[in-house]
């Protein structure tokens, strides 16, 4: 039993270390190619539900991404849309023009974003060396003056103005569009 509990706790800590280590490459990578944010620490937060207790009134848009695999899986994609919004896979489908969807698995998300489940968001992208994942940004968020994500890590929220959001999107290199999804 103590066995258990000890090999749970090494677990745990070595999960931690790993997402010390997502949000600082985030920083990292956005320190390095000048990108204007600013940051702040919560308790975790896996969903938009338990995130929503912790915001902090910034004037940001708030932004629910989902990630997603094709029915073949050969392909991937993130789909980023106002908090407020919700949206169920087969709108999307529809919407989308890429075939029957689903989500993708926690090995795939770890392959293509190097995430785990509760901090997926637009900054798992720089983990993506071949650029594969395509993202879709709801239209709504290009009228909003600055974005809130995640860092790869749910106990923490950056605030991006959208243009340098955008810019953040041409230099890391994955195609993306603004699409209308409702």
């Amino acid at each position: 039993m103590q066995f258990i509990r000890n090999e749970q706790l090494l677990f745990a800590y070595f999960c931690y270390l790993c997402t010390m280590e997502r949000r600082d490459k985030v920083f990292a990578w956005l320190d390095k190619h000048e990108i204007k944010y600013s940051w702040y620490e919560h308790p975790e937060a896996p969903t938009i539900e338990i995130a929503r207790q912790y915001w902090h009134q910034d004037g940001s848009k708030h932004c629910k991404n989902l990630f997603f695999r094709n029915h073949k899986g050969n392909r991937h994609y993130l789909v980023v849309f106002d908090s407020e919004q919700s949206m169920a896979i087969h709108d999307l489908e529809h919407i989308l023009h890429q075939g029957k969807l689903s989500f993708a698995s926690p090995e795939r998300m770890d392959k293509w974003l190097g995430l785990c489940p509760g901090s997926v968001s637009p900054f798992g992208l720089i983990n993506d060396e071949t650029n594969h994942v395509h993202l879709f940004l709801d239209e709504t968020l290009r009228q909003q003056s600055s974005l809130s994500f995640h860092p790869n890590d749910n106990r923490f929220t950056v605030v991006i103005e959208r243009e340098e959001f955008e810019r953040y999107l041409s230099l890391v290199g994955n195609t993306y569009e603004y699409i209308k999804l409702y």
